[in-house]
Parts: C-alpha cells; sequence; structure tokens
C-alpha cells in the first residue's frame, strides 16, 4: 500500500518536534546571549557606555530568528521545495551586491547595510547552497527511482556551489570558504558521490589554495595568519595576537572558571573580537573547561540530531538537506573552537547560535526551522505506516 502526494499526505501532521534538538539550539542561544553581554558590558568603545547594548540588541536578534524558524518549520513541505531555487537566487545576489556596494569590515567586503542594519550575504549562502545541492540531487534521481549519483549530478551540484563560492573567495572571506568547502564535500559524499570525485575535488582543492596564494587571492593578514599558525612564537603582538590571548583566556578558567562577568582577559578587552568570532574563550576563561565542555556537547547534540533527521528522511531531498546542515554546523563549529585554541588558523567565521550577529543567528534559525519541517513530516508518514512517494518520483518503500 502506498499514498500519493497530494494536499492530505503532504499536510503537516506532526507527532512532535525534536525536542532534544530544540533544546540543544535553544540553550546555546540562551548561553550564548549571556556571554555577548560578558564580553561587551565593560566594553565603553563598543557599548558608548551602555552596558546592556548588545544584550538588546542580541534578543532582537534572537525574536527574529524565533520567527524565521516558525515560518519555515510550518510552510508546505512542497513549498520549500520549490522556493529552494528562489532562495538559492537570492544569496547570490545578495553577494554581488556585497562587491559592488558592500563594506569592508577587518579587511573583507562581506557586510550590507540595511537600514540601519549589517547583513552578511555569504551566511545565508551556506544554508542556500545546501538546499540548492539537495534539489539538484533529489530531482534528477527521483525522475529514477534506484538510480545512482553519477556523474552529471556531481557536475550540476559542483555548479551550484561554484558560483556563490567564487564571489565569497571576490570578498575574499576566507573562512567562510572553508565552511562552504567542507560543507559541499559532506553533502557530496552524503549523495553518493565516487570516490574518485571526492579523492579529485580534494586534490583540487589543495591546489587551487596554492594557485590562490600565489597569485596573491588571499589579502597579506590572511596569509600572515596561516604563517602564525604553523608558528605561534612568529609574531606574537601582530598576525599571532589574537591566537595568543585566546589561549591565555582560555587557560586562565581552569576547571570551573572564574565566574559569568568575572573573566579577568574578558573584562580587560584583550581578546579582539571576542563577542563574536571569540566568543568560546569567554566560555572557556568564564565557565571553565566544564562549561566550556557543556558547550561542546551541546553543539555535538545539534550535529547528531541533524544526522538522525537526514537518516529518518521521507525523501531524498530532506535527507541530503540535512546532512548538509549537518556537515555545516559541524566543520564550522570545529573551525570556531579550533582557532579559539590554536589548533585552527584564525579565519573569522562565528560559533553556531552563540556569537553575537544577526545573520548568523538568521541563517542558523532558518536552518533549525527546515531540519525541524523535515522531522515532522517525516514522523507523521512513518505514524501512517508507509512512506509518501517523492514529488517527482515512484512510492518509497514501506518502513
Amino acid at each position: 500500500m502506498t499514498i500519493r502526494s497530494g494536499p492530505a499526505s503532504s499536510s503537516l501532521r506532526a507527532p512532535g518536534l525534536d525536542w532534544l534538538l530544540m533544546f540543544a539550539a535553544t540553550t546555546l542561544v540562551a548561553l550564548g546571549s549571556l556571554l555577548v553581554w560578558s564580553a561587551t558590558s565593560t566594553r565603553a568603545d563598543l557599548t558608548g557606555g551602555d552596558p546592556n547594548a548588545y544584550l538588546r540588541k542580541q534578543l532582537v536578534n534572537v525574536a527574529i530568528g524565533v520567527v524565521l524558524m516558525v515560518a519555515v518549520m510550518a510552510v508546505d513541505h512542497r513549498w520549500v521545495r520549490i522556493l529552494a531555487p528562489l532562495a538559492y537566487l537570492a544569496s547570490v545576489a545578495g553577494l554581488v551586491m556585497v562587491l559592488v556596494a558592500g563594506s569592508t569590515v577587518n579587511g573583507s567586503r562581506s557586510w550590507l547595510q540595511v537600514g540601519g542594519m549589517s547583513i552578511q550575504p555569504s551566511e545565508f549562502a551556506k544554508l542556500a547552497v545546501v538546499i540548492g545541492m539537495a534539489l539538484v540531487v533529489a530531482e534528477r534521481t527521483e525522475r529514477r527511482w534506484g538510480r545512482r549519483v553519477g556523474s552529471l549530478e556531481v557536475l550540476a551540484m559542483l555548479a551550484i556551489a561554484g558560483l556563490p563560492a567564487v564571489l565569497i573567495l571576490l570578498q575574499p572571506d576566507l573562512g567562510t570558504m572553508l565552511v562552504l568547502s567542507a560543507t559541499v564535500f559532506g553533502v557530496l559524499a552524503i549523495a553518493g558521490a565516487g570516490r574518485r570525485w571526492l579523492a579529485g575535488l580534494t586534490l583540487g582543492a589543495v591546489v587551487g589554495a596554492i594557485a590562490a596564494v600565489s597569485a596573491g587571492v588571499l589579502k597579506p593578514y590572511q596569509v600572515d595568519r596561516f604563517l602564525a599558525f604553523t608558528n605561534p612564537g612568529l609574531d606574537p603582538r601582530g598576525a599571532g595576537y589574537n591566537t595568543e590571548q585566546a589561549r591565555i583566556a582560555v587557560g586562565n578558567g581552569g576547571l570551573l572558571g572564574q565566574g559569568l562577568f568575572e573573566g579577568s582577559q574578558t573584562r580587560s578587552g584583550f581578546v579582539p573580537e571576542q563577542h563574536t568570532d571569540f566568543i568560546f574563550t569567554v566560555a572557556g576563561e568564564e565557565l571553565g573547561l566544564v562549561g566550556a565542555g557543556v558547550m561542546i556537547l551541546l553543539l555535538a547534540v545539534l550535529v547528531w540530531r541533524a544526522l538522525a533527521i537526514s537518516a529518518g528522511a521521507g525523501d531524498l531531498f530532506g535527507r541530503v538537506a540535512a546532512a548538509g546542515i549537518a556537515c555545516w554546523w559541524g566543520f564550522q563549529a570545529f573551525q570556531n573552537i579550533g582557532m579559539c585554541l590554536g589548533i585552527m588558523p584564525v579565519t573569522g567565521v562565528p560559533l553556531p547560535f552563540v556569537s553575537y550577529g544577526g545573520s548568523s543567528l538568521f541563517a542558523g534559525m532558518l536552518a533549525l526551522g527546515l531540519l525541524q519541517n523535515i522531522h515532522l513530516r517525516s514522523s507523521g508518514q512513518v505514524r501512517r505506516g508507509v512512506v509518501a512517494e517523492p514529488a517527482l518520483g515512484r512510492p518509497l518503500a514501506r518502513r
């Protein structure tokens, strides 16, 4: 027995949210807001003398993010696929606008000023690339049920990822480029691309990185950061300063930390960009190894639940999209925490759901809403005992 796709079968039949995923994300957002407050409350140069300024801004970002999450979570699953190309085109348009009329911050032209608000289109491009690649592989393979992902599908997925990647590299935003590259690799692997493709892409990435450095695509300060990563003592007051101060702050925390709002490095403002890229150092110093470990555990729960939702998805689009989100969150968290600990180069990426900033939080909440959307409909189909056929494919087998 199968159920044909239609209004009755594709409507929301939700036995419940993935509450563990929701708990992890909510706790990270709440903890991140406190850490942002702590990192900025004594920084008059940032707040203009108002110690609560950044807390209020972050709470507004959270409220907007919740609205976006609920909107994506509630929309019909078929509309997610229909609107995916529009989301992708909007992200590409945003990246083009950045190069034309964007603002330069910390050496990278990555920001658009919209109505007094700073928007970073590259954050939304991560999600747009994931759903774009998921749509391509789903549309092509579901037409011939059981057909493996071949070279045409891989090339189409690479084309989807390639355009935003080039635009991001031109900013240049090296951190986002690394996260995007890792995410694309993960999506291709999960979608079923052959090992030769994966090996070729790895080799191509290495050659491309060498070529980018040789051609001067990367700016001198970005190259210096990589050199400082390979040799931390090379320039402790210049390129290596961020990493050195970050490691001192984390080391100051010990096992239980110095207490929230009591971190000596944090209150003195020694760690640059501590409320954004280096927010983990606040957790390490003020909450200690235990508190920082809990934060890492919560991030691991996000990735685990995204992979679980991927495994239980009732269609190929949902399966690939959920897995791509897991790859995105997992690598970005590893990159952010790694640069705070000195095991990864400083590239300037936010910690998902924790760092201050609207764009990163909005993109993360949209992704969270998409995961819940996939989970709700997959769970609803399982409760009926069958799985509805994909919009463009043959019926899936009974579970």
